[in-house]
């Protein structure tokens, strides 16, 4: 069965979600981050998986639920840390971050049946999700990271090393608090809405205007490509 896999920072003030600063404070953005960290764990565990793994930066907390193997993530550059994550599975591995916490078990019930890859792209350029059959640390390993281009990138890879891909809906990721409302309204009954809502009530801006709306994602993946 496919291993599962969640890339993240432990939510500590300072260290995580600092774009969200302003209009939220440290120890809000570090809560929001929790949030959203929860509810990606939660999806996770709802799939069903030979094995479910945290491959964190930081120490496990409360919000980690049953069921996780944790490894600590490598040193080096973002590539550098998922191309490890790949490394340490043995067979087919779906590999996802921690700022969609509107993403449903039902996005990551991917079947490798016909296609080699599974690609997530973010509205940001990025991506948050990416699948393989075979995991290959190579096929990450250099490819320019947090820029508007890395998703067209390390898809461009996949096709280029010849893996039938097949695509994802597109999501967005939690990197502004433009961002934090429009995904908090895709799923507004989860930990991250819910904690978006009080840091909201208790100072913090409210949605940014001029923001873009947010897109709702799909039940099911597209075919391979």
């Amino acid at each position: 069965m496919t291993t599962l896999l969640v890339i993240a920072k432990e939510p500590r003030p300072g260290r995580v979600k600092t774009r969200l600063t302003p209009p939220f404070t440290p120890r809000q953005a570090a809560s929001l981050a929790e949030a959203s960290l929860a509810d990606t764990l939660d999806a996770v565990a709802a799939v069903p998986a030979g094995r479910r793994v945290l491959v964190l930066d930081g120490e496990p907390g409360p919000w980690l639920p049953p069921g996780f193997d944790v490894v600590p993530q490598c040193a080096g550059g973002l590539d550098e840390r998922l191309a490890d994550a790949f490394a340490r599975c043995t067979g087919p591995a779906l590999l996802i971050g921690m700022d969609t916490p509107q993403v449903t078990p039902e996005l990551l019930t991917v079947d490798f049946t016909g296609c080699d890859a599974w690609f997530g792209p973010a509205e940001d350029g990025g991506f948050w999700a990416l699948g393989l059959a075979r995991p290959d640390p190579a096929l990450l390993r250099g490819v320019p990271m947090s820029t508007a281009a890395t998703g067209a990138v390390q898809r461009d890879r996949l096709v280029a090393a010849g893996l039938r891909v097949g695509d994802l809906p597109r999501l967005r990721d939690v990197d502004t608090a433009a961002d934090a409302h429009a995904v908090a309204a895709l799923a507004p009954d989860g930990r991250f809405a819910a904690r978006l809502a009080r840091c909201a009530a208790s100072g913090a801006s409210g949605p940014v205007a001029g923001s873009r709306p947010a897109m709702a994602p799909a039940s099911r993946p597209a075919g391979p490509r």
